[in-house]
């Protein structure tokens, strides 16, 4: 990514929130990032985007500001949000732990570094649990201080994967023991981690989950970086994945006929594998039972447009990018 001409230090948080069948709710949240409690905009944060998704129930808002910045924009959004939303009537496929269920601080350039970026969502994870009494957080990535354990690794000791928890079996990083109200929120920062989804036109969620297999990182022959759930959809099957940069040398890959995106943080060159390749990956798998790909969906952008539309954005003023968004990408 390159370096900005206007001098911007910018971030960007995809925030997760457990809440998408009350679409002003969701709106409601975005525009506390942007706007202080007085209705004053709140100068260089923009929201580039909401994604409702009403099956999971679960909504993802694109705020970028400043790493100067981002601490306030996010947390009033998450202070709005947990006075909004209570888990104890929460229904969705998705799984999820917390009314504000992920806050992932990511750099967008070369400018911010990995130590600045830890230190936010570390702050941020102390003073949501200051700001909202009962709400309470894990660490993951760069925050998690010094195991800098990944995402999926925090959740699986946190017990977010399994359909019901016991709340008091979890022991939160900040903040007290988790209440079912608020649950418990997963605060950190990494490379930036881009959500891909792509659906297969059938119930079989057994199979749903083979093809998952068959294309997680952890698996032999498997795709760099992907982490991967499937979930039943709108009547079909999700191959929901978690694309997390990857490091090394230049990925070459043989069911890739294209360049792998890649950008820098503090020297280190990161890589993804394009959502092409994915969808390519699971089409042959799905194919091989005689079931068609229905589609795929990015949710939010890649890192690169993140990047682009947010100085878009912040250079002409526009606060609520997201209303604007359907016009730029027609």
């Amino acid at each position: 990514m390159a370096s900005s001409s206007l001098g911007r230090r910018l971030v960007a948080c995809l925030l997760n929130v457990s809440e998408a069948r009350k679409k002003d709710l969701v709106e409601t949240v975005a525009k506390a990032a942007v706007y202080d409690t007085n209705g004053v905009r709140r100068d260089g944060t923009t929201v580039l985007n909401i994604f409702n998704d009403r099956d999971y129930n679960r909504s993802v808002i694109t705020i970028v500001a400043s790493v100067d910045s981002i601490r306030e924009a996010v947390l009033s959004a998450c202070v709005k949000a947990c006075g909004l939303i209570d888990m104890r009537a929460h229904s969705g496929i998705h799984p999820c732990m917390g009314a504000v269920d992920l806050v992932p601080i990511y750099p967008l350039g070369e400018e911010v570094g990995v130590e600045e970026c830890a230190k936010e969502a570390r702050a941020l994870a102390q003073a949501l649990t200051e700001r909202v009494q009962g709400a309470s957080a894990f660490l993951f990535g760069w925050a998690d201080y010094p195991l800098q354990r990944g995402l999926a690794q925090r959740r699986k000791e946190m017990g977010w994967f399994q359909k019901s928890l016991d709340l008091q079996t979890v022991r939160p990083d900040v903040g007290p023991e988790p209440r079912r109200r608020f649950g418990v929120t997963g605060v950190g920062s990494s490379p930036y981690v881009m959500n891909c989804n792509v659906t297969i036109d059938t119930r079989d969620i057994a199979m749903g989950r083979s093809i998952a297999t068959a294309i997680r990182e952890s698996t032999p022959g498997g795709l760099p970086g992907v982490q991967v759930l499937a979930l039943p959809h709108e009547g079909a099957v999700e191959i929901a994945c978690n694309v997390e940069s990857v490091t090394g040398g230049s990925p070459s890959h043989a069911d890739s006929g294209e360049p792998w995106p890649s950008f820098s943080i503090d020297g280190q060159t990161y890589w993804h594998v394009p959502a092409s390749l994915i969808t390519a990956r699971v089409t042959e798998l799905a194919g091989r039972h005689g079931v068609r790909t229905k589609g795929t969906a990015l949710v939010g952008f890649t890192p690169q447009e993140c990047r682009g539309l947010a100085e878009l954005a912040l250079t002409q003023g526009i606060a609520e990018f997201w209303k604007e968004l359907h016009k730029i990408r027609m």
